[in-house]
């Protein structure tokens, strides 16, 4: 989905996302997740973008050099018809972004993520851990994606998944990976 600087109104985005919703079975639990919420913003100005509450990053978009906007995709995971519980954390401290390799501790999601200038600006992260019931929502089968050009790419966790980390080497015409993890509750 390209917006090419135009932020997406909750309801364009709710509309174009409800139809990926998703339901990947736990063995005594049923895990779904809804991408719900897209937002896009100006990363020159050092915006802090974090996902509504209850939310976590599912997708992220990009499409340009340091001026241009980029698009945040966050979701809310549901289990048994819950709604987990997402306690975020402080933001990580500053990475340049041209050499940046970012992953979440063990068990928790990226929820936000802060960048400000170019490739010589500093990207920080902030993640999450996960709750139903008051247990840990744990991450397994952690992996990484396949390579993006930086400045011409949407990434889209599969279903079941969420954004765990992220990696970029170089400008906007660096590349760029992200990792990722199932979600999993065994109670």
């Amino acid at each position: 989905m390209r917006t090419y600087g135009k932020a997406l109104s909750v309801a364009a985005a709710v509309a174009a996302l409800s139809a990926t919703a998703m339901t990947v079975p736990a063995s005594a639990a049923t895990i779904k997740m809804e991408r719900i919420y897209s937002e896009t913003v100006s990363e020159w100005w050092g915006v802090q973008f974090t996902c509504p509450p209850n939310q976590v990053l599912t997708g992220r978009s990009h499409y340009g050099d340091e001026n241009a906007k980029t698009t945040y995709h966050c979701s809310r995971i549901l289990i048994d018809g819950e709604q987990v519980q997402v306690h975020a954390g402080d933001w990580t401290p500053a990475q340049r972004e041209s050499r940046a390799d970012y992953s979440a501790p063990d068990h928790q999601v990226v929820v936000g993520r802060w960048h400000e200038g170019d490739e010589n600006g500093d990207t920080r992260y902030r993640t999450g851990a996960m709750y139903w019931r008051g247990q840990q929502v744990r991450l397994i089968d952690g992996d990484t994606s396949r390579e993006y050009k930086e400045s011409s790419h949407t990434w889209q966790a599969a279903p079941g998944k969420v954004m765990t980390g992220r990696v970029h080497y170089g400008d906007e015409n660096g590349k760029t990976w992200y990792r990722f993890a199932t979600v999993s509750f065994e109670g």
